[in-house]
């Protein structure tokens, strides 16, 4: 070590490990403990040292609304204690505040509908990725809810829409229908029909009449082409 890294430590020592007599009666703790690693100590004694909040404007401001000061929207301050002790507190707190709305909602969800979308062995060790992008809509004017998803393999030219009321008592027609690409932009260039195809490869809702799609040329070659089309749900 160089003479500059031991003056360091003893400064370092010197400054956060005085003796200090107006803590003989803590446990043991005779000594200034560094001030930032004791806001790491998983314990829920109070800091050996805590932090002076003179002149905070926060706390000041708190200090001076009578509305604030007391309002439980605020999550308490606890000056005394470490971060791991406030972590705890605010994970129960947390916890609490979702307990009610999860036991509210798992009770009231249950099965509409049930689609068979594709079928996969059992023999196979993992089961392959076939449903991709699910994108959500709801037309709150129509009060209906829209799924949009594609199936991978033999379907890549293909997007799916799913409709359903969100009265659930209620059905709507087509309730699943699937969209084709295929090679249907072949009128606008200047290729024979079987030379492109194209697939999604991404399908949003762009208001509660219009589908934006961005399309792939399937084609394996240099430069394939994309195209962003939008679709009327007409």
């Amino acid at each position: 070590m160089t003479q500059k890294d031991i003056t360091f430590v003893a400064d370092f020592l010197t400054e956060h490990f005085n003796e200090a007599p107006e803590l003989y009666n803590r446990k043991g703790k005779y000594f200034n403990v560094e001030r930032v690693g004791q806001y790491l100590k998983d314990e829920d004694d109070d800091l050996v040292s805590p932090p002076n909040t003179e002149g905070n404007q926060w706390f000041n401001f708190l200090k001076n609304s009578t509305h604030l000061k007391e309002s439980p929207l605020l999550f308490p301050y606890y000056p005394e204690k470490s971060l791991h002790f406030v972590k705890r507190q605010m994970e129960g707190v947390i916890d609490q505040c979702l307990q009610k709305p999860a036991d509210v909602i798992g009770k009231s969800v249950h099965q509409a509908v049930c689609m068979s979308l594709y079928k996969t062995s059992e023999s196979e060790d993992s089961t392959p990725q076939l449903f991709k992008l699910p994108f959500l809509w709801n037309d709150k004017t129509s009060k209906i809810h829209y799924v949009l998803f594609t199936m991978l393999e033999n379907s890549i030219s293909k997007i799916y829409i799913l409709r359903r009321h969100t009265d659930t008592s209620r059905s709507v027609s087509n309730g699943i229908l699937a969209v084709e690409f295929g090679n249907f932009l072949n009128s606008s260039i200047n290729e024979s029909s079987d030379s492109r195809c194209y697939s999604c490869l991404d399908a949003h809702f762009y208001d509660d009449e219009t589908v934006t799609v961005v399309l792939k040329e399937s084609m394996e070659q240099e430069g394939k082409e994309r195209v962003l089309a939008q679709l009327p749900l007409s």
